[in-house]
């Protein structure tokens, strides 16, 4: 009979492959199922998101693999959502919702998320850990405190997600850095080197010991070290930001540690690649912020200097209660993550389990916490100020994204040494523990009847719309004028005249358009109103305006009877203006790909095809590294 010492040492074992991942996919599974235990968890950000994935999927039933034009806010009006937000999460809850529902979509999704993330920081892990704590590692970063918090009480998946990638990035970038070459490797690489130099044209013989080695070896990680940080940009544009600084100080602390210059060179190379490789995303988002109000996402309760840690502001604000409410509890979060990352890396250090030779894995993310923690005070202003686009992150608590690969690395390190079957049920300890108390019975928010899934649906299926993303509005417009139930066109006499009016019991609501209120001389129903190509064909009694339900965006090309029409009248409500002729008219709206979009694909072909000159390269280098090594040892 097997003992169940060994039976546990065998389950958390590589050896058998299916171990470690189902111990990572029963957490996950877990930590997802507590969450969602009282139903589905509406946070702060789900209706956002639920909106996106059913616009993801109806864009791709009218025949528009990626679209760049939400319909359904600014109540059918709509805005460039998909030209601004990361594309990977919204293409994944499309696809989920299409093929499972949309009831399950967002709990599917959170669970491969966590998945990702357990099996990412376990691949970073066992780097320099034992297979057995480098699975605890994987186990314990599926129900990471600030995971579940941003998963259930935040239901901002998108910043989930990036938490995947954190890992990876961390573990391409400090792959190899620490290489030693003995004499017979270094000897087999000058002795390549020395060839491929002899071998060029117009290159004169040279000995093997005047043959420069280059950096090739240690630059290997740099294709999925790109990789790496394309996804995170085209994940969650706050976490990009967050992967580009965090690139620039663990190369720096590796430098430094290992005195060599390999990490910094890796890290500028792979971050320009990733950037390269996600600018058929970025260059439009970054371009087109000209275009709309995108300063919004730094408005009053939005800013760094309004999150500083544990900070109260005056009372009797009620948009500040609850942002005071959700920065207290993100606070704690900052500072028990850090306590518990910081008692592992101790107890982990006093037993031997971090040593010196593999300090280039643990050192990086032992830096973390000091900075992370810092950067949580009002001192740390200048930098959030200065440093290129940081203070779009907006809440200095998001650092802690950054902390689930240091908190479950020291923790699992700081636990029993190798065969004590304590890890076990240490490890299903936490995972019950955190998953089922603090996600089911914490972060969880119930779900108003108006926001629950089915409503959503419904809604979305009426084609009444929601409200707009206050940054998406076009600049100078105000969405908060948009009327909602406005037919897909209205003829008037007056271009500027206001189509809907507020609720007499409160003039700050949305307005609203009937037909009663005779606001339009005349009533146009389209022909064809998709997300990214409308057409009107009506007969106009006299010279006019048609106010089409549709906001202006300069992707938009509008035709009037074929012939192209500028745009003529800026509007408060930010709505397209299209001057008619008495007779027969036919409006189209067409969506474009402007030429910032077109230069942002060519520079990523442009990488693609510079990730496939070096993966080639530096296969070519190892397959002659090997067979010239393997010579001189016979």
């Amino acid at each position: 009979m097997e003992l169940p010492g060994n039976w546990l040492r065998r389950f958390w074992s590589a050896r058998g492959a299916w171990g470690w991942l189902a111990a990572i996919a029963v957490a996950a599974g877990l930590a997802t199922a507590a969450g969602l235990a009282r139903g589905v968890s509406c946070g702060h950000d789900f209706d956002f998101h639920l909106v996106s994935w059913m616009e993801a999927a109806r864009a791709w039933r009218e025949g528009v693999a990626f679209p760049g034009w939400a319909q359904s806010p600014n109540w059918g009006a709509g805005e460039p959502r998909f030209v601004f937000y990361p594309p990977l999460t919204w293409l994944a809850g499309g696809l989920l919702g299409l093929i499972f529902g949309w009831s399950w979509a967002g709990g599917l999704l959170v669970f491969l998320i966590l998945l990702g993330t357990g099996l990412a920081t376990r691949w970073l892990a066992v780097e320099f850990l034992d297979e057995p704590r480098a699975t605890l590692a994987g186990v314990l970063a599926t129900v990471a405190p600030y995971a579940l918090f941003t998963a259930f009480e935040r239901s901002a998946v998108a910043e989930l997600a990036a938490g995947v990638w954190i890992p990876l990035l961390l573990l391409f970038a400090l792959r190899g850095t620490g290489l030693r070459m003995d004499s017979a490797a270094s000897s087999a690489l000058s002795s390549v080197a020395s060839s491929e130099a002899s071998s060029a044209p117009g290159s004169s013989s040279r000995s093997a010991s005047a043959a420069p080695l280059g950096p090739v070896v240690p630059l290997g990680p740099v294709v999925p070290l790109g990789l790496t940080v394309a996804a995170c940009w085209l994940t969650n544009a706050p976490a990009g930001v967050m992967a580009s600084y965090l690139l620039a100080l663990v190369a720096l602390v590796a430098a430094v540690s290992e005195r060599a210059w390999w990490p910094v060179l890796r890290a500028g190379a792979g971050l320009l690649l990733g950037l390269g490789l996600a600018a058929f995303y970025l260059v439009p988002a970054a371009w087109e912020q000209r275009w709309v109000a995108i300063d919004a996402v730094t408005g009053a309760g939005m800013r760094v200097q309004d999150s500083w840690l544990f900070a109260r502001h005056a009372a009797g604000q009620a948009d500040m209660e609850f942002h005071d409410a959700v920065l207290w509890r993100a606070s704690w979060l900052v500072v028990i993550t850090i306590l518990l990352a910081a008692a592992g890396l101790w107890l982990a250090l006093r037993r031997g389990v971090l040593q010196r030779r593999n300090r280039v894995f643990w050192l990086p993310l032992a830096a973390l916490l000091p900075v992370v923690l810092l950067m949580q005070f009002a001192f740390s202003q200048p930098l959030w100020n200065e440093l290129p686009k940081l203070s779009f992150l907006q809440f200095p608590w998001r650092l802690t994204l950054l902390l689930a690969a240091p908190w479950a690395v020291f923790l699992a390190a700081a636990l029993p040494g190798r065969g004590r079957r304590w890890r076990g049920i240490a490890a299903y300890g936490l995972i019950g523990a955190v998953s089922l108390g603090v996600a089911a019975l914490y972060f969880h928010q119930n779900c108003d009847d108006e926001d629950a899934v089915a409503a959503e649906r419904a809604v979305f299926r009426s084609g009444t719309g929601v409200a707009g993303t206050d940054e998406y509005a076009v600049r100078g417009s105000d969405n908060a004028l948009v009327p909602s139930g406005l037919p897909e066109g209205c003829v008037v006499g007056d271009p500027a005249r206001r189509l809907g009016v507020a609720g007499d019991s409160d003039e700050a609501s949305t307005p609203v358009w009937r037909p009663g209120q005779d606001s339009c001389a005349a009533v146009v129903h389209a022909q064809l109103w998709r997300d990214e190509h409308k057409r009107l064909s009506f007969e106009a009694a006299r010279d006019g305006f048609l106010v089409l339900r549709l906001r202006q965006y300069p992707a938009w090309r509008v035709t009037l009877n074929g012939e192209p029409v500028a745009a003529s009248v800026a509007r408060e409500d930010g709505l397209i203006v299209v001057p008619i002729r008495a007779g027969a008219n036919v409006v189209e709206a067409q969506w474009t790909a402007t030429q910032d979009v077109i230069r942002g694909r060519w520079i990523t072909l442009a990488a693609l095809a510079m990730a496939g000159w070096i993966f080639w390269r530096t296969r070519r280098w190892r397959r002659k590294t090997s067979s010239t090594g393997a010579d001189s040892l016979k």
